[in-house]
């Protein structure tokens, strides 16, 4: 049940598509100057390197991360701030090594007055979380972040985002995630909400669209990567649904993904689309 490491897969086209969207949905909503809770339910460990052996194993970056490092300045205005933050980890020159997840993305653009919370539940990414936040302006529970999150809700800042992204190892994790993203939103209206959720050649992730579709949350925005040359089991695309996006949100992201979407990058097809209207 707690066998999934994100070290194997961190920095792959999946990272990409989902630390894009959430620096920018976290950078626009940062326009204004109220403090924005944000809430990350399945944190990981912080921090990978790339060039450990579980990284290598799979080698995922190789065709992920690694495109978009080697092409550098040439990428548009919104990919810039994601860039320099790899600059200041990584020398230039060389394949990337250190990779951030999804909490060193939140801590990176975090504000004095913006508030992070992560949530942890496997033991030893746990642990190595809790190491990595020390006695920042980061708090770490090591518990099931589906039931933590809504236990948190409403914050005490006046604005709220939140990622979702567990591995799904179960397949009730759908289910789970959909009716999780309704109490929240129940809970807190007006919250940016940021669904990761893997395309698979079994399609488990229909129950998952069909369910927040059939749900009280609205507007959702779903954007889709579908691999061009797809394995013939496993993950074949990554996905994003995102409640309440900022304005301009939908044009900007799409954007962005159309720029690393070449054979010469990802190699990806990609879609935009209205899940659930206004």
């Amino acid at each position: 049940m707690l066998s999934y490491l994100h070290g194997f897969h961190a920095g792959n086209f999946a990272d990409v598509q989902k630390h894009a969207a959430q620096v920018l949905a976290l950078r626009m909503m940062q326009a204004k100057p109220g403090g924005i809770a944000c809430f990350d339910t399945h944190a990981g460990s912080a921090l990978y390197d790339l060039s450990s052996e579980r990284s290598r194993k799979t080698a995922e970056a190789d065709q992920g991360v690694q495109k978009l490092w080697a092409a550098g300045l040439s990428l548009g205005d919104d990919w810039q701030p994601l860039l320099a933050v790899l600059t200041k980890m990584n020398p230039p020159g060389l394949p990337l090594r250190k990779y951030p997840g999804s909490p060193e993305w939140f801590r990176r653009f975090q504000r004095a007055q913006d508030a992070f919370t992560a949530f942890e539940l496997h033991p030893t990414e746990g642990e190595q979380l809790s190491d990595w936040a020390g006695r920042g302006q980061v708090r770490v529970f090591r518990e099931d972040g589906l039931r933590g999150l809504l236990r948190q809700l409403p914050p005490p800042a006046p604005r709220l985002l939140v990622l979702m992204d567990p591995s799904y190892e179960i397949k009730s994790d759908y289910q789970q995630v959909a009716d999780t993203l309704g109490r929240a939103w129940c809970k807190c209206r007006h919250g940016v909400y940021l669904v990761w959720y893997p395309i698979l050649t079994t399609g488990h992730e229909q129950v998952l669209k069909r369910a927040v579709v059939d749900g009280p949350v609205k507007p959702v925005l779903c954007s889709e990567v579908h691999l061009k040359r797809p394995p013939t089991r496993g993950m074949v695309g990554s996905g994003m649904l995102v409640v309440n996006a900022p304005w301009g949100f939908e044009e900007r992201l799409a954007a962005m993904l159309a720029e690393v979407s070449g054979e010469e990058a990802l190699d990806v097809s990609t879609s935009m689309n209205w899940l659930v209207p206004e």
